[in-house]
């Protein structure tokens, strides 16, 4: 097939069609302008694919752009076809270079969800950037964000919900820095700067609803059915461990007077490194006997599904004998306990509630979870908790009398 047949001179002063050969010719709009087009046929079809406009690509050039796809056409595919999967295959990379706000928040949290609490199932650190960043800048080209753009999706609940924005911004920060240094040209001071925009926030930390101390006896007698959430708050109120840990206690956890608690329960990352062990007092070990006789599944205080019982059912039973407290409180009364009686030291009582003592340094070499110290803990704070330290004393008083445990029946 003849091919180059156009001389520039005829190209320059041309009208209508100019065939070039080869599949290639000029339809020209006017002398001036005009748009190349390749000529094929792939699988018994003809086809005409647009190589530009002219005069901003030359005939040399078009020439040079007909050979290449030419080249494709003789590879058996079609031109138009591979065109387009280029362009695509393109668009990714760009993309890759150039991801959305929501492609960077998503590729920063698979990075990062080795290190969070059960692998990040619960959701929640990426809870604050889905409700506030997403929708306002989540399309977005990360490079093109400025810091109006975060300032914009924070500044309706910087004030208002201060500690969930102080959250999304966080985040929002670490993605910035991920993608950096991932090779994306972001910078993270953007995020600095809409910081800055937002101004100082005055926040004043509302401390957890807690009971006094001195009514925990009669709120632990209150509960006093042998039911899931009665049970579930009797333990929490004996064992002090947070309420997720306690509602996904299963009885195969328990062994010899201990409650071993899978890390995955524990809160934050740190504190979680390893599993938890509680050591049962008498009274802790009758709840499970309890929960024991009424078992229907793997866990002890076993909800509506398959899992243990909700937060919510927990919260609702016990607003009912002591408004205003919460299960977590419950950690706060017993340290006020600790406080206020001189019950035991520091460490084993900070230890009882699973914080972390000391810095990095002392904690590499004091490894002791205090085990039978914490026992002997538990065991006064279940006396008083129950009632039988008071009975105690009055069998003391009065040795013609027999003492029992208190119990609620």
């Amino acid at each position: 097939m003849a091919r180059n047949k156009l001389k520039a001179l005829e190209v320059k002063k041309g009208d209508g069609k100019l065939f070039d050969g080869a599949g290639l010719y000029l339809q020209k709009r006017s002398v001036e302008t005009g748009r190349w087009v390749y000529r094929y046929k792939y699988q018994g079809r003809s086809r005409e694919m647009g190589l530009g406009p002219y005069p901003t690509v030359s005939l040399s050039d078009a020439r040079k752009v007909r050979d290449q796809w030419e080249a494709i056409l003789k590879a058996g595919e079609d031109p138009m076809l591979a065109r387009d999967r280029l362009r695509e295959e393109a668009q990714i990379e760009a993309n890759r270079h150039d991801p959305t706000f929501e492609e960077a928040a998503h590729i920063t949290f698979e990075a990062k969800k080795a290190g969070l609490r059960e692998g990040g199932a619960s959701g929640r650190w990426l809870s604050p950037v889905r409700l506030y960043m997403l929708p306002a800048i989540g399309a977005r080209r990360i490079t093109a964000l400025h810091q109006s753009d975060i300032h914009g999706a924070l500044a309706p609940i910087w004030k208002t919900k201060h500690p969930t924005a102080e959250k999304a911004i966080q985040r929002t920060k670490i993605i910035f820095e991920h993608m950096r240094f991932s090779g994306v040209a972001c910078d993270p001071f953007v995020v600095d700067m809409a910081r800055h925009m937002l101004g100082e926030v005055r926040h004043l930390a509302v401390k957890t609803p807690a009971a006094e101390w001195q009514d925990i006896p009669r709120i632990f007698k209150a509960l006093s059915r042998d039911d899931a959430s009665h049970l579930a708050l009797r333990f929490n109120m004996l064992t002090l461990v947070r309420s997720a840990g306690v509602r996904g206690a299963r009885f195969d956890e328990i062994d010899d007077r201990i409650w071993t608690v899978p890390a995955s329960r524990m809160k934050g990352t740190v504190a979680s490194a390893a599993d938890f062990r509680v050591p049962l007092s008498d009274a802790a070990l009758e709840v499970v006997a309890r929960a024991e006789e009424w078992r229907r599944s793997a866990f002890m205080f076993p909800g509506g599904r398959s899992g243990g019982i909700s937060d919510v059912a927990v919260a609702k039973v016990l607003r009912k004998v002591a408004p205003g407290t919460t299960p977590h409180g419950m950690r706060t009364s017993f340290r006020t306990w600790v406080q206020d009686t001189d019950a035991a030291s520091y460490d084993v009582a900070e230890t009882v509630l699973a914080h972390i003592i000391g810095g990095k340094v002392e904690r590499a070499y004091a490894r002791s979870d205090l085990l039978d110290r914490r026992r002997i803990l538990m065991q006064k704070w279940a006396d008083f908790v129950t009632g039988a330290e008071a009975q105690a004393v009055v069998y003391l008083a009065n040795s013609s009398e027999q003492y029992k445990p208190a119990f609620p029946k």
